[in-house]
């Protein structure tokens, strides 16, 4: 054989076992997909079988790049690995939250990006185009849950450029999916404006007390940390991206921790490839430091569903209970509508009228599983005194898509945090009645909806008003008064945070002296996450008590169970101070009465 022969079969064999690599991390890839949430053991395992799939299968094409390009490899499919990899770190991230995989993910997303691996043939071949309109939408995702919002609009408009220069090229293809994608993020970075990201969601120990610092709680025999939660939210015609609702959005980011106490928006942010060999000798792209401040705490464990079956959720529910370390407490977040509303549309989630189950398909990188019906979910218990429950999914099978307070009885085995958004969130008031064991510490938002002062636009909603208190509860303030962003002064915005960040300490500090409250609020008093939870919902409750509108009206209180300390009540002394000095920085203290109250 010549030695030209000799490097034929050799540039073969290189290719060949190549091709055989892609095929082998593809398969293990699909697998761990579509592996469902419940399941954390078994998906880890997957998670770094085929993370050391794609290491080995990437450090192979570098070694032996010039050899697959001369056998026909493109440009694109050395990209479609990159995307691939960026998608096993985001993955990764949902199921554990840790905020390395989040940073990992969006290295490798912006390399392809900015090395326009798909680029060249995008407009000869559609699937290539249908490949690079799924890249750009997962990239969005995670420079939105970044908080990298240049990019994000960066992003936004190549997304719409690329439909629009595809369906001229492809005229056969209308590209309604992805039009309808597009829509949705534009009503979703509507909703989620500047405006509502002046300061972090996220716990910066900046601009938050720092947790080292937390008040001693005089009255608790355990401390309990928040190391789980379950978001769980669905309103017909609500905002959101794929299956990131505005609420979820929200909460995601208020329980997990701002990278290094600070607030970055939209900087090129560098990394050291810290998870491993993959972005060691990846070297996509040139970064200097990492943005992860390893002194922090690792943040909770999140499982966010977007209408799931009921039994999909008590199978989660379950798996989380049973994982749960011993000090750890499990926070349940559902927003929802009630089960005798579910038909109408509520006035705080009005946005999407179109379903884009087909297009968010396309985009999700982790699809859900639908589970099996489980026997023990319907033996459980109905004894307890309520009217419905809480419908999780679309219409049709009603029976499927409902949670009872019922349902959750059985969990209260571990310590519960449950937070319910609902206009049906009072009948889970019956949930203390029947626990198992734990007493469950309970925030229920009001059964109404507030009218909303000002020229606000009605098919547009800035998300649940409850959810909004209790994740950016200035903004949430300001905008029940009905003014926009442009009618507020930044040096006012800045006063009246200063005043309600005083009256939230003063308040944490009080209830941890206090020697009538609870256990239950004294034993998550230490956590810094439900802490800040819970002197919002104070803050909020005071608001809507004293809101001239509704004052008095019960159906616009927000409860709590167990009952706080009297002095926590929402029209005390206390309360009624920091209401009147923000409402008055903004000229809006006629809105409210103030006088009814201090005069009793």
């Amino acid at each position: 054989m010549s030695q030209n022969d000799t490097a034929i079969a050799s540039g073969d064999q290189v290719s060949e076992l190549y091709w055989s690599l892609v095929a082998k991390a593809d398969k293990n890839f699909s697998k761990l997909r579509d592996l469902p949430y419940y399941e954390h053991h078994r998906y880890d395992t997957y998670f770094y079988k085929v993370f050391k799939d794609y290491t080995q299968l990437w450090k192979f094409q570098q070694e032996n790049r010039q050899k697959l390009v001369e056998a026909g490899l493109k440009r694109w499919e050395i990209g479609d690995i990159a995307s691939r990899i960026g998608q096993l770190y985001f993955g990764q991230y949902m199921r554990t939250s840790q905020a390395s995989y989040l940073s990992e993910a969006y290295i490798f997303y912006e390399a392809v990006l900015t090395r326009e691996y798909f680029k060249d043939g995008i407009f000869q071949d559609l699937n290539l185009a249908n490949k690079q309109l799924r890249f750009l939408a997962r990239f969005l995702t995670v420079c939105l849950v970044s908080n990298r919002r240049e990019i994000v609009h960066q992003l936004v408009n190549q997304l719409k450029m690329l439909v629009a220069e595809s369906k001229r090229t492809f005229p056969e293809n209308d590209f309604k999916e992805w039009k309808r994608v597009i829509r949705d993020l534009t009503k979703f970075l509507k909703v989620d404006t500047a405006f509502m990201n002046i300061w972090p969601l996220r716990y910066s120990i900046v601009l938050d007390l720092d947790p080292d610092h937390l008040p001693r709680v005089a009255c608790t025999k355990r401390n309990l940390k928040l190391r789980d939660a379950i978001l769980c939210s669905y309103h017909p015609n609500e905002v959101k991206f794929s299956e990131l609702t505005t609420d979820n959005f929200r909460m995601l980011q208020c329980l997990e921790w701002e990278p290094s106490g600070s607030f970055y928006q939209s900087s090129e942010i560098p990394s050291s490839g810290q998870n491993g060999a993959l972005a060691g000798s990846a070297s996509i792209i040139n970064h200097s430091h990492e943005i992860i401040d390893p002194t922090l705490p690792q943040n909770p464990r999140k499982a966010l569903l977007y209408h799931p079956s009921t039994t999909h959720l008590i199978a989660v529910l379950a798996t989380v209970c049973e994982e749960l370390p011993i000090d750890g407490i499990l926070l349940i977040y559902i927003s929802a509508s009630g089960s005798g509303a579910h038909a109408s549309i509520s006035p705080s989630h009005v946005g999407n009228v179109d379903d884009t189950k087909n297009a968010n398909n396309m985009i999700q990188s982790n699809a859900v599983s639908t589970l099996p019906s489980c026997s023990a979910c319907d033996t459980l218990t109905t004894s307890l005194d309520y009217s419905g429950g809480l419908n999780i999914g679309p219409c049709g099978s009603e029976g499927f898509n409902i949670i009872d307070p019922s349902d959750l009885v059985p969990f209260t085995r571990r310590p519960l945090f449950l937070i319910i958004d609902s206009d049906n969130s009072k009948n889970f008031q019956a949930i203390n009645k029947a626990q198992k064991g734990e007493p469950v510490a309970v925030l229920l938002s009001p059964a109404a909806s507030f009218p909303v002062q000002g020229p606000i636009d009605p098919p547009l909603s800035s998300g649940s008003q409850f959810t909004s208190f209790l994740t950016v509860p200035l903004q949430a303030f300001i905008t029940l008064l009905g003014f926009s962003s442009s009618d507020i002064q930044m040096e006012n915005l800045n006063k009246a945070q200063k005043i309600l960040s005083l009256s939230l300490n003063k308040w944490g500090e009080v209830l941890a002296s206090s020697d009538t409250i609870h256990p239950v609020w004294a034993q998550v008093l230490g956590d810094p996450f439900l802490r800040r939870l819970l002197l919002r919902f104070i803050f909020c409750r005071a608001v809507f008590a004293l809101y001239a509108p509704t004052s008095g009206k019960k159906e616009y209180l927000p409860e709590c169970s167990p009952s706080l300390p009297d002095a926590f009540l929402p029209t005390t002394s206390s309360s009624i101070p920091t209401v009147l000095q923000i409402a008055d920085i903004f000229g809006a203290a006629t809105m409210f009465n103030i006088k009814d109250h201090t005069s009793r």
